[in-house]
């Protein structure tokens, strides 16, 4: 299906903005409203078009759900498609939670504020907590049937839940150490499709062999491919390497870089990612400061990864919550933009997809064990209720996000007007 060139960039606007202020429960929401809108109402690409994006991108580090709403967007209309669709779904969410910042980070708010971001900040370990167990069937299915696969995947997560309570900014060591290792212990002889050592969790169409099959693309990626020169984001880290050296902005661009490009799983794997070198490194929040950016990545629409504002904006004001969300996003718009039309090679590459088998129970670890941290942050014993109650409604009986968190704000706003401590 060729639809490059026939879709307005004022029709992206519009649409991928729409989606960005109707955004609210993360990813999954994201996926639903994207597919809704390409797929089932406008018929702009191909089912399976569709789930072979969501299968490229969730190969790449960052935000998924961002990935997919720019590389849709690029499908569509080539590179200004991608800034225009990309930057339109991401301004919705960025302008309301840099306006919550400044209500929440306010030298001296109403006992009502504190109370609510206090009881919002005492669900966020439950919501960790469900990010992990909700991620762990297909993973521990990926991984294959083997004994030996799955003691490995057990070290995986083990490995990162340790390192995301323990080791702080070098959590990112220990996924590529994990994905590594994968990749060694898979580089034998392969086991054929449906045996004991198959991966059930590979997404995408198969050919006969198994392998996932490549289609062909007649979008603004369908040209001749590049040769070894190597282009993106990668070909920027010494110059991102230094940022932490100059204090100040260069500081707030080295963690949202790391955010971006770095994180393997998006979501909450950030979460670990950003709390050592906001709170503990640079000091520019408190902990419970930090529980609150976390809440309000939330339950406002959009990506995620939009906490990172909250921490820009609490080092250097407006101009460092708008910098940490350029640095953030913008590997996301490079890797489709410089990267889309190899993403058919990449899903094919068996080291690829080892690498990503050993990492994702890594990440998972991470974010169950960035729980611990976050719970110990916790000041307050009424907080440790909503904690408890937050943890029932979201692992327990499986509700949404949203609703908890607002809940749990609201019992923290009750909170504060019963003259319990709050700050």
């Amino acid at each position: 299906m060729d639809v490059t060139g026939r879709v307005g960039l004022g029709v992206l606007a519009r649409e991928w903005g729409r989606i960005g202020v109707l955004g609210f429960g993360g990813p999954p929401a994201h996926i639903l409203l994207l597919r809704r809108l390409c797929v089932e109402r406008r018929g702009w690409l191909t089912p399976e078009e569709f789930e072979d994006g969501i299968a490229a991108t969730n190969l790449l580090p960052g935000p998924a759900s961002t990935q997919l709403a720019v590389f849709t967007a690029w499908r569509l209309r080539g590179t200004p498609g991608a800034l225009v669709g990309g930057a339109c779904f991401i301004a919705p969410g960025l302008a309301l939670i840099l306006a919550l910042a400044v209500l929440f980070l306010a030298g001296d708010p109403p006992p009502g504020v504190l109370g609510a971001a206090a009881g919002a900040g005492a669900a966020v370990p439950a919501v960790a907590v469900q990010a992990a167990t909700s991620l762990i069937p297909g993973s521990f299915a990926r991984a294959g049937r083997a004994r030996v696969a799955r003691a490995r995947w057990t070290g995986y997560a083990l490995a990162g839940a340790a390192a995301a309570i323990v080791t702080g900014p070098w959590l990112v060591l220990v996924l590529v150490a994990a994905g590594l290792t994968e990749v060694a212990a898979r580089s034998g002889p392969r086991s054929r499709p449906g045996g004991k050592g198959a991966r059930s969790g590979d997404k995408g169409p198969r050919s006969g062999d198994g392998r996932p099959r490549s289609r062909s693309r007649s979008g603004p990626g369908s040209g001749p491919r590049s040769g070894g020169r190597r282009t993106g984001p990668a070909a920027g880290l010494p110059l991102a390497v230094g940022l932490p050296a100059l204090g100040g902005l260069g500081a707030v661009a080295w963690v949202a870089f790391k955010v971006g490009a770095l994180s393997y799983g998006g979501g909450f794997v950030i979460i670990p990612l950003m709390r050592d070198d906001a709170v503990n490194r640079h000091h520019w929040m408190t902990d419970g400061q930090f529980l609150n950016a976390v809440a309000l990545g939330q339950v406002t629409p959009g990506p995620v990864v939009q906490t990172v504002a909250v921490v820009g904006y609490a080092a250097a004001g407006i101009a460092g919550g708008l910098l940490a969300a350029a640095v953030a996003f913008a590997p996301s718009f490079l890797f489709v933009i410089l990267g889309g039309r190899h993403f058919d090679r990449l899903r094919a590459d068996r080291r690829v997809q080892d690498f990503l088998t050993g990492a994702g129970p890594a990440v998972i670890g991470a974010i169950a064990g960035s729980a611990v941290p976050l719970a110990a942050a916790l000041g307050h014993a009424w907080q440790w209720g909503v904690l408890a109650g937050a943890l029932l409604w979201l692992v327990a009986a499986r509700r949404g996000v949203v609703l908890a968190l607002l809940a749990a704000g609201a019992a923290g706003a009750l909170a504060a007007a019963a003259g319990l401590p709050v700050a």
